[in-house]
């Protein structure tokens, strides 16, 4: 374990307690990954030849209400203990760099933004907008005390820090890049600073600052990123911060992505000839949960559950061919022979649980057959999960202090005593509507807008109820300041008049302990479905919803994610960690009124 107090500086190279050190790393994000994993995940990046564990820091995990910070994570297994995650890789021999930026993009929800932001207005969000930034000083005024010890000139083993991530591409507000920096130094942090952006001129000559070391983010062209790179650095070294040897995938696309193994090894000999590496990713982990982000070109296209990445390490941690091939440049670089420098004291290490009993949680099993033994459909068990709040007019999920989920809106059309058109205005992601509990429309993205013909709804009274999905936030590109999920316009209906007088039932899905499976169940409604199942053993399975339409799931009280027939994902990964010895339950939401009468725990995975 390091414990002695050192120097990490950047001169010509990087200089480890004055020696030149070549940085490879190897990106593992703590939040997308059960800490009962972080050693083996740890120990196998410093088996592969890594010295250095990169991490993002999301803020939108750290404080989910504007006040209320969590940097242990109890409602999420225990993720959010960021401490815990360094002090694990410090034992384990590794140099740490963080990337606590306000905004990470990272394929997650809002780029790791707070959904709160979006209630307040038009702040501008990444800029030196002083109401942006008062936000930032708060996180940071109780994140960067816990970073400071953790430094290598504390003891510690953090060598360097994130300023922003990927603001070349976004925008030019130097003043609000001084202020993150100033911020970060005020609060003591001491090591050296650095940005990442794309190894584009326009893109680096807008993140250059006094005080903050360039570097580049790219998964080809290693020579030609670094030449241009060299220009912004004032002769200091040359890093590919994100070295992208996958791709993440959305749903609907074809199939699961997979990098170019033989063109990634390549530029990994170039990369470790000319510079310095951070791996994105070693292992990707999961999107649990709602945090899942979106792209927007033409159209929104959202993340799935999965956030695999064809990283070095699948998502459940095993070893794959490229991470033998990299393993093996590396060694070879280094001049070591065959096998990399490993700790002895690391080595054998086991994965326990919290009641000290030794576990394997990374065997692959195979549970079988699950039937449904409970089921309630969501306009039955409404009142169990959410108390309505009445407005004239439809508010978005984040003005109703609503970050994920979906959003019911209910009203009575009055002065109609016929439905036959219905029109969104300002609404997103998808939405589901019913008319006297008759499923009527399914819109997603830019249909909203659309005047959708609907078959006529005749009586007087008439409920109209939209069950609205946020599917995550855009991520990257200028949408970001420009998104609110549900409905933040109006509702046309019959094409002349704006519905007024809404209820609005929040259903971030975060309180299921509340619902009563006696309620009732209406075949074709979005639904609850209850499974129960005993393990002998807690192993990693994979959950396979075939039959089933769309929705998430949870497992013994954890949101394990999204699922969605549309693919390319069709399992989700179920980690052992989450399960116990006994009978354990799963709850799954379905939100289309395709159901079927089971679901199958298996022990391979299927990305599509």
């Amino acid at each position: 374990m390091m414990t002695n107090t050192g120097t990490f500086e950047i001169r010509d190279k990087f200089y480890l307690n004055g020696k030149p050190f070549q940085i490879i790393s190897g990106g593992i994000h703590y939040f997308r990954v059960l800490p009962e994993y972080w050693e083996d995940r740890l120990r196998k990046l410093k088996e592969m030849g890594c010295n250095t564990v990169e991490t993002y820091i999301p803020w939108n995990m750290h404080e989910p209400e504007k006040g209320r910070f969590d940097f242990y994570g109890e409602k999420v297994h225990g993720m959010l203990d960021i401490v815990s995650f360094i002090r694990k890789a410090q034992q384990l021999g590794l140099w740490v760099i963080l990337r606590p930026s306000p905004y990470i993009c990272a394929e997650w929800d809002f780029g790791g933004l707070p959904a709160w932001l979006l209630a307040q207005g038009d702040m501008a969000l990444r800029t030196s907008d002083e109401r942006f930034l008062c936000h930032v000083r708060a996180y940071y005024d109780r994140l960067m005390p816990l970073l400071a010890p953790l430094q290598i000139d504390h003891g510690g083993p953090v060598i360097m820090l994130q300023v922003e991530n990927e603001y070349g591409s976004f925008g030019n507000d130097k003043k609000y890049l001084e202020s993150l920096r100033d911020m970060m130094r005020g609060q003591g942090i001491t090591v050296p600073l650095f940005a990442s952006d794309g190894p584009g001129h326009n893109m680096l000559s807008n993140t250059r600052i006094d005080g903050v070391l360039p570097t580049a983010n790219f998964g080809s062209g290693t020579k030609r990123a670094f030449s241009i790179l060299e220009e912004y650095t004032d002769g200091g070294p040359c890093m590919c911060t994100e070295f992208w040897i996958g791709w993440f995938d959305a749903w609907r696309d074809e199939k699961h992505h997979k990098g170019n193994m033989e063109i990634a090894a390549k530029e990994l000999e170039e990369l470790l000839e000319l510079g310095n590496v951070n791996f994105y990713m070693f292992e990707g982990g999961t999107n649990f949960g709602f945090m899942n982000g979106s792209n927007y070109g033409d159209h929104l296209t959202a993340d799935v559950t999965s956030y695999d990445y064809d990283a070095l390490l699948t998502e459940d941690g095993q070893i794959t061919e490229k991470y033998r091939r990299f393993q093996e440049i590396i060694s070879r670089h280094r001049g070591k022979g065959a096998e990399p420098e490993t700790d002895e004291s690391i080595t054998g290490s086991k994965l326990s649980g919290e009641d000290g009993e030794e576990k394997n949680f990374r065997e692959r099993t195979a549970y079988g057959t699950c039937n449904v033994s409970q089921k309630v459909d969501l306009f039955h068990a409404l009142d169990c999960l959410a108390e309505p709040v009445g407005t004239l007019s439809p508010m978005s999920m984040e003005r109703l202090g609503q970050s994920y989920g979906y959003t019911l809106y209910s009203s009575v059309l009055h002065t109609e005593r016929q439905l036959h058109s219905i029109r969104l205005y300002q609404a997103a992601d998808r939405a589901i509507c019913f008319a006297d509990g008759k499923r009527i429309l399914t819109a997603m993205d830019r249909e909203l807008l659309e005047r959708h013909e609907v078959e006529p709804t005749v009586s007087q009274d008439i409920r109209l109820d939209i069950l609205m999905e946020n599917m995550g936030r855009v991520n990257y590109g200028p949408m970001i300041n420009w998104q609110r999920k549900g409905i933040d316009g109006c509702v046309m209906i019959n094409d002349c008049f704006a519905q007024h007088g809404w209820q609005q039932y929040c259903l971030p899905m975060d309180n299921l302990e509340k619902l009563d499976f006696t309620r009732g169940y209406d075949e074709g409604m979005p639904a609850f479905y209850r499974f129960a199942f005993t393990v002998e053993a807690p192993g990693d399975t994979f959950l396979d919803c075939s039959g089933w339409g769309k929705g998430c799931v949870f497992v013994n009280g954890f949101h394990l994610g999204r699922f969605w027939e549309a693919g390319p994902q069709k399992r989700l990964y179920l980690p052992g960690a989450l399960l116990k010895k006994g009978e354990n339950e799963i709850i799954l939401f379905e939100s289309e009124g395709k159901c079927a009468d089971s679901i199958s725990l298996l022990a391979e995975p299927d990305l599509g």
